[in-house]
């Protein structure tokens, strides 16, 4: 076992310094000490990311007042702090100048933006999706789509960074302010000039994309889950809102498939269109399912005055074809025409999107599908796609995270039995929880909803996947559900290396060979 390795916070090669004094003026903030001659190459509220030239945010935590830290910055090369009140009674007699800020992080976006020049008029094209499921998906199918179309592109999103063909392991779905505006100032560097960016509600809730404004923002859906993080399905839903506004982007595209739609419809204070995959639904776009295969999914998008856009798109299941959709709408929304896009993706949208549905096995032998989906709207969507392609059993492997929503985990048993022919129960991520009581909770609501249903339970995954690809026949079907793109399983606060798709390559080998 290793410990967590975290990627660093990308930042561009040069920055153009900022006045201490400039930046004080500009944000009506008082200064406590001499500014003159201060100049900022960097902003950072973690002494782990910071660099010679920062201002240091010293801001209010859970635990711990962010000026305890002080001293470390200063040693690291901090050159001014900004902190609130409580911190300036803390931090005392400073070397450095100090900035006075009342609530920091509500205004943390908006003071790194500045200090890397992510300005109106200076800023490539700004692409946004939330929901809780297809976000990822989308953002990849954008930035797919803008690269047909000949931009240079970024992405951010919970598995990777791209800047302009550079690809970085992701730290979190969304990254800190901060870091937002150092990526997106790399990303102006590299002459990006659209960016797809995922945004999670927990993004939302703390301000990550404060100091952003938006061209098109997306919408996918709502369904059952982060309620840890949140008391009910309405205050997730408020959560996501704040996108849909003024203050963060010029115009939406709103999809109805879920019911939580028609509330962003309505909520939303800046100009929607809407987009459904389902039938008898009334919206301004349609997307159609013409061809599922294993390996693609052929759809037309139809759209106001006639408009047809045929394209496939390279992943199993008619929930892709509706995210590819949003993503076409999205592009025509900021003005891409549709003329345009069509020529680009009439072969296709070429993107690869790492741990969603991805089809991990070769021609022979049962199929094996590894997918990032962990809630039970994911689990619907992808075993219906999975069984639309597959002639024989649909087996189904899944476990559940520790120390998130256990309120889902009932659903996603119930789902997954209801879905499937064989049920294999595993681990997950067991965090800080026992993992046998985990999988006790999910093989007792799969038992309770498919009595008679061949379910097996079996720790750890990697014994799972043996298990499942042991018992599949050619014909067969293997869905993995849940790890996706991840290449650990966290246990008790130490990241395991582990990859599903290495894993679920290597037992399809070992299988094969061993059958000749």
């Amino acid at each position: 076992m290793v410990k967590e390795s975290i990627p660093p916070i990308l930042r561009p090669d040069a920055v153009e310094p900022v006045d201490l004094n400039v930046f004080a003026k500009k944000f009506e903030l008082p200064v406590i000490g001499d500014a003159s001659g201060v100049r900022l190459t960097g902003i950072s509220m973690n002494t782990g990311d910071l660099r010679p030239g920062d201002l240091f945010v010293a801001m209010p935590g859970k635990k711990t007042h962010g000026a305890n830290f002080v001293a470390k910055a200063i040693e690291l090369g901090a050159v001014a702090i900004v902190t609130d009140q409580a911190g300036i009674d803390q931090i005392g007699t400073c070397p450095l100048p100090v900035l006075l800020l009342e609530n920091p992080r509500a205004h943390l976006g908006d003071l790194a933006a500045f200090v890397y020049g992510n300005v109106p008029g200076n800023m490539p094209k700004l692409f946004a999706t939330t929901g809780t499921n297809g976000k990822t998906s989308t953002s990849y199918l954008l930035e797919g789509i803008l690269r047909q179309l000949g931009e240079v592109t970024g992405l951010t999103s919970t598995a990777e960074r791209h800047i302009a063909g550079e690809i970085i392991v992701s730290r979190l779905t969304t990254p800190e302010s901060p870091e937002m505006q150092a990526l997106i100032a790399r990303m102006r560097e590299k002459g990006v000039t659209s960016v797809a960016v995922e945004v999670s509600a927990q993004a939302l809730s703390q301000l990550r994309v404060d100091g952003m404004h938006f061209d098109v923002v997306g919408f996918t859906n709502l369904s059952h889950d982060h309620l840890d993080d949140y008391a009910d399905m309405q205050e997730y839903l408020e959560a996501k809102l704040p996108l849909f506004t003024k203050r963060r982007a010029e115009r939406g595209v709103v999809c109805l498939d879920t019911v939580y739609g028609k509330a962003f419809v309505k909520q939303s204070d800046i100009p929607v269109v809407t987009i459904t995959s389902q039938m008898g639904v009334d919206a301004d776009w349609h997307v159609g399912i013409t061809a599922e295969t294993p390996s693609y999914t052929s759809f037309v998008l139809a759209g106001p005055n006639g408009v047809n856009i045929r394209s496939r798109v390279p992943l199993l299941g008619a929930h892709m074809a509706a995210n590819a959709g949003l993503a076409i709408v999205m592009l025509i929304e900021a003005g891409f025409s549709a003329e345009r896009i069509q020529a680009a993706i009439i072969n296709g949208i070429e993107a690869y999107l790492p741990g969603r549905t991805e089809r991990v096995t070769g021609a022979t032998g049962p199929d094996v599908y590894v997918d990032f989906g962990h809630s039970p709207d994911a689990f619907l969507n992808t075993l219906a796609a999975v069984r639309k392609v597959t002639e024989g059993r649909v087996f189904m492997v899944f476990g559940a995270d520790g120390d998130r929503d256990a309120t889902k985990r009932p659903d996603m048993a119930r789902v997954a039995a209801e879905g499937c022919d064989v049920l294999v129960i595993t681990d997950h991520h067991p965090r800080f929880e026992d993992p046998a009581s985990i999988r006790k909770t999910l093989v007792e609501a799969a038992k309770a909803a498919r009595p008679n249903l061949e379910i097996y339970e079996v720790s750890p995954p990697e014994a799972a996947i043996r298990k499942a690809v042991s018992m599949a026949q050619p014909g067969d079907a293997i869905l993995w559900a849940g790890p996706g793109h991840q290449d650990y399983r966290d246990i008790r606060g130490v990241r395991t290396p582990y990859s599903a798709r290495a894993e679920a390559r290597d037992r399809k080998s070992t299988r094969l060979n061993s059958s000749h």
